[in-house]
């Protein structure tokens, strides 16, 4: 129950912030697109493996909604293609990568990411190279809407999609398969003597992550309406992985807070320094890493925790 009242009170907020600052709905929507990138990195976070190339399915959503744009018009199923496509892409790299562990399945899922952005930067008569491709503006539920309304109907979109992820996700790690997970990190070997297969455990939380990627990258795409080979570049799979440590993996609400404070500091910090806002925003997330070892959520446990036993 606590659990729930905190996200309904971090979604009212993030509504709140969106109402209050217009121009935060762009950056929200944006948030919650990593977000959701980053819950699926979280989950392999619990077996123990780092993906250095997730950016790959990000950029396999993003894409499929950039393909797909001029035969559909409709967000929704842009979507669904988009999470459909990186999952596809997923079990063909996944029934390779997961046969590895540690550096070797970080450094696999990188060497992909980056031949998937090598091919979209080459092949410019289907992906325009560096110049991305443009992508028209569609409708969400059948409706048309332009300025301010398609921005809160993205937003609420990317919203709904983090909420339903997020519990499906939360449900997932409770079930028998969702506990193995840490089995694969912390005891594999007794987890094949009890007759499970940990690969077939990876490989289910490793395709869940990319359909989770996709899905963050057809949001993106669609808030942009733009999207460039960048999307799959080594230094945007870092980024998901910093996300994810800075807003921990206790629970399914870190990925999303890691990424709204994420884009927020970054957006400030350009604003007001921007000549050294990368360094602006190095410090600030250091500090913040530093004095949160879990992560924001578990700064938020540890904060909850010590009202609850002072009330």
């Amino acid at each position: 129950m606590a659990n729930r009242l905190l996200v309904a009170a971090a979604a009212a907020l993030l509504l709140l912030l969106a109402t209050a600052q217009p121009w935060l709905r762009f950056v929200l929507t944006i948030a919650l697109s990593t977000g959701l990138a980053v819950l699926g990195i979280m989950m392999l976070l619990r077996a123990g493996q780092v993906s250095f190339g997730h950016a790959l399915y990000v950029a396999a959503g993003a894409y499929t909604v950039a393909f797909l744009r001029p035969h559909s018009g409709e967000a929704l199923l842009l979507v669904l293609a988009g999470a459909i496509v990186a999952t596809g892409i997923g079990l063909l790299v996944g029934l390779f990568v997961t046969r590895y562990r540690d550096i070797f399945f970080g450094m696999l899922n990188l060497a992909f990411s980056m031949v998937a952005w090598s091919l979209l930067e080459k092949l410019y008569a289907l992906t325009r190279g560096t110049d991305g491709i443009r992508v028209a503006r569609p409708e969400v539920a059948g409706l048309a809407l332009e300025g301010p309304a398609y921005e809160w109907a993205l937003l609420l979109l990317a919203l709904a999609l983090a909420l339903t992820s997020g519990g499906l996700v939360a449900r997932y790690l409770r079930t028998p398969a969702g506990e193995a997970l840490g089995a694969v990190k912390t005891r594999e070997t007794r987890l094949e003597f009890a007759g499970i297969s940990a690969r077939r455990v990876l490989l289910q939380a490793y395709l869940a992550s990319a359909a989770l990627a996709g899905v963050g990258g057809a949001i993106a795409a669609l808030a942009t309406l733009h999207v460039t080979p960048l999307l799959a570049y080594w230094t945007h799979s870092g980024e998901l992985v910093f996300v994810a440590i800075l807003g921990g993996t206790g629970h399914v609400l870190g990925p999303f807070l890691g990424a709204v404070v994420f884009e927020l500091v970054r957006v400030y910090a350009a604003a007001s320094f921007p000549d050294a806002w990368q360094m602006i925003l190095g410090l600030v997330l250091l500090g913040i890493i530093l004095a949160a070892t879990r992560g924001l959520v578990g700064l938020v446990d540890d904060l909850l925790a010590r009202f609850g036993r002072r009330a």
